[in-house]
């Protein structure tokens, strides 16, 4: 089966990896996606790869005071329409049948994006079911990402250009062991924005740490996170790993861009430093 529009994937190629691009998909209606075979998934999932709170957030949502809506995972589910909940289900290619239906996303997606970052690795998938008037608090992603809409509508409102909005020590931070992907938000940064709404069959490619944050329309919505690490994501989280080393250390970086030869020497310290527990580039 083809999982995503051929001509969708076009665009996707002229703007990968650094722009926001739309496709179009073909999974709006998939039984996998019908409600009790969710149900299913989640009864399966190990518990750390289920993660639910209530859905009504402020855009900049402190994580440290996320509040829970008191359910389990499968009650959560199963009164979604009315419990002003949000979930997602982690990487769901544990399961046979959404490994497999993550391979066809893969086998449109992998030669048209490997041809410009490499190969893509560390494929993984994400159900997100939400109820009406969700909100997914603005934050960046590590990897690179395409979310497809399945059923209901949200806006997705990202900002592919990120400076003056989370600061380099931010961008850090991200990357230590505990850092969170939630952001502070001001009013202001609304300007800048662009807004995506998506419906069912609708698609959309967000690059590496651009911020972003989502609001469902009226009704639940599904949506599916198809994701990739490649050279460009590993390299600039390894020089985040590395100026956040250097800054804690008393030591003032240059941004990322600013010294190619810093970038490139302090990415690749990381790297090798990564072998070796407790060092900075863990």
């Amino acid at each position: 089966m083809r999982a995503f529009n051929p001509g969708s994937l076009e665009d996707f190629a002229e703007r990968y990896p650094a722009s926001p691009v739309t496709l179009r998909h073909e999974l709006a209606g998939h039984p996998l996606f019908a409600m009790d075979r969710l149900m299913a998934l989640a009864r399966t999932l190990p518990r750390e790869r289920i993660e639910y709170n209530l859905g009504d957030l402020p855009i900049g949502q402190d994580p440290d005071k996320t509040p829970l809506n008191g359910l389990g995972a499968e009650d959560t589910l199963r009164c979604i329409e009315d419990n002003r909940s949000w979930m997602a289900l982690k990487n769901v290619e544990c399961d046979p049948d959404y490994a497999a239906l993550l391979d066809a996303c893969f086998e449109d997606l992998a030669p048209v994006a490997s041809r410009r970052t490499g190969p893509l690795y560390r494929r993984e998938g994400f159900i997100f079911i939400s109820s009406p008037g969700s909100v997914t608090p603005f934050h960046m992603d590590p990897e690179h990402n395409i979310l497809m809409q399945i059923r209901g509508a949200k806006t997705f409102r990202i900002f592919p250009d990120a400076r003056g909005l989370v600061s380099d020590e931010q961008h850090e931070a991200f990357h230590r062991p505990g850092g969170h992907r939630n952001l502070p938000y001001k009013e202001d940064f609304d300007e800048r924005a662009i807004a995506y709404r998506l419906f069912p069959g609708d698609a959309l490619y967000a690059p590496v740490k651009a911020p972003h944050w989502v609001r469902v329309g009226p009704d639940v919505s599904i949506s599916l996170s198809v994701t990739w690490r490649s050279e460009i994501s590993d390299t600039e989280a390894a020089l985040r790993r590395a100026n956040g080393w250097l800054r804690a250390h008393g030591l003032a970086p240059p941004p990322p861009g600013a010294v190619p030869l810093h970038d490139r020497l302090a990415s690749l310290s990381a790297r090798a430093a990564s072998r070796f527990p407790g060092r900075p580039g863990r």
